[in-house]
């Protein structure tokens, strides 16, 4: 029988046809599931494929043996608890640059809209009112966009908004490589004092929890605009409202929210809405079908590759190795606890059956480790045994 892929949450189509390409059978489902359904549903699974709202914990793990792989089908991976599948030997995948382009452009469009007050006046043309005054309208080119995080987003909003004549600040905790002519800040403040439009793209880490508040808002420049795309919890959105209402900021544009509610099944509480010079939009960042077209495709691809090669290569939680496809050979797979002695035990193994070994791979990452040991088509079978009954094992699998 074909193993199964289980997609949830509506994945592109173009995800089930790679995974039925690969010879998958697809069981596909609209929507996430709780946690007990979840677990029923992945007995039998060989690859489970999930977006943002599909919680996968260490409770719907238990009693999955055959699970070998989650596709997150999105940029982050909050919704996993990587440990977890790492403790089950399940390699974890995302999509980490597949939307890089559709948030850049929707940050560089609302960043123009806001100079210009675009959005408050076609609001206001919605009521009927006629404003042609060029009051506060201004244009982007000559002016400073500031970038706190310089990571794949960042760096690309940074060339699109240099290519409008504008020119490009960025504050990263990490040195990174200026892309055109950004140039990197000292701290913060410096930015947030120095620039006409703020933008933020950072990850979800707790330290980056409250990164905009109070005081970050009374450091920025008068009349000065702010975007936050990123994450919803780096932004006191409380704080942001006071600027936007005291004038200290003249807009803002919000695409991501602490509490965000399930598409169509509850209302949409926030202090910013009725804002006039507020663009909010509902985590739309990367919804577009470009991007959800190159997400379906990329972590397919990943997972297939992984199933059938044993390659890990941009996995989250394993340690990242790439693999050639082996004729006429096999190829064994171990997943192990991340402690001294494992591969010696091995080899032990490996020497004691007389088997010859044609090529062998050992990476570690975290509390995990991965080794991937080629031998000659000819082998005694009672080797498999002997390395499942290692103490460390966690996950044994055997391709070709």
């Amino acid at each position: 029988m074909k193993p199964k892929a289980l997609l949830l949450e509506n994945i592109h189509p173009l995800a089930g046809e790679r995974l039925r390409d690969a010879g998958f059978r697809i069981e596909r489902l609209p929507k996430a599931l709780p946690k007990d359904e979840l677990a029923l549903r992945l007995r039998g699974a060989a690859i489970l494929g999930v977006r943002s709202k599909t919680r996968v914990r260490s409770e719907s793990l238990k009693d999955v043996k055959g699970l070998l792989a989650v596709g997150c089908f999105c940029v982050g991976t909050d919704n996993v608890d990587l440990d977890a599948c790492s403790d089950a030997g399940v390699a974890v995948f995302n999509a980490p640059y597949s939307n890089t382009r559709s948030v850049a452009e929707l940050v560089v469009g609302e960043m123009i809209m806001l100079l210009r007050g675009a959005f408050a006046k076609s609001s206001a043309m919605h009521e009927g009112r006629w404003d042609k005054s060029s009051d506060g309208s201004r244009e982007v080119r000559g002016k400073r966009l500031g970038i706190i995080g310089y990571g794949n987003i960042g760096a690309q909003v940074g060339i699109l908004a240099e290519a409008l004549g504008m020119d490009v600040l960025y504050y990263d905790l990490v040195e990174k490589l200026s892309m055109g002519n950004a140039k990197r800040c000292r701290s913060q403040h410096e930015l947030l004092r120095s620039c006409d439009v703020v933008t933020v793209h950072v990850d979800d880490r707790p330290k980056n929890a409250g990164l905009m508040g109070e005081r970050e808002f009374r450091s920025m420049r008068p009349r000065s605009v702010f975007l936050n795309a990123s994450r919803g919890r780096v932004v006191d959105l409380k704080a942001l409202a006071r600027s936007l209402r005291a004038g200290r900021l003249s807009g803002a544009a919000v695409d991501v929210f602490p509490r965000e509610p399930e598409a169509g099944r509850a209302e949409f509480h926030c202090g910013l809405r009725g804002l006039r010079n507020v663009i909010l939009t509902p985590h739309i960042g990367g919804s577009t079908l470009e991007a959800q077209r190159e997400i379906g495709s990329y972590v397919s691809d990943k997972l297939a590759q992984y199933f059938s090669t044993g390659d890990t290569f941009y996995s989250v939680n394993f340690p990242q190795v790439s693999l050639p496809v082996l004729k006429g050979q096999h190829r064994l797979l171990h997943a192990h606890k991340n402690v001294p002695g494992v591969m010696s035990q091995i080899n032990s193994v490996m020497a004691e059956k007389g088997i010859n070994i044609t090529g062998q791979y050992l990476e570690t990452k975290g509390r995990i480790g991965y080794a991937i040991t080629d031998i000659e088509a000819k082998y005694d079978a009672k080797v498999l045994d002997s390395l499942r009954q290692i103490r460390e094992t966690i996950r044994l699998r055997v391709l070709y």
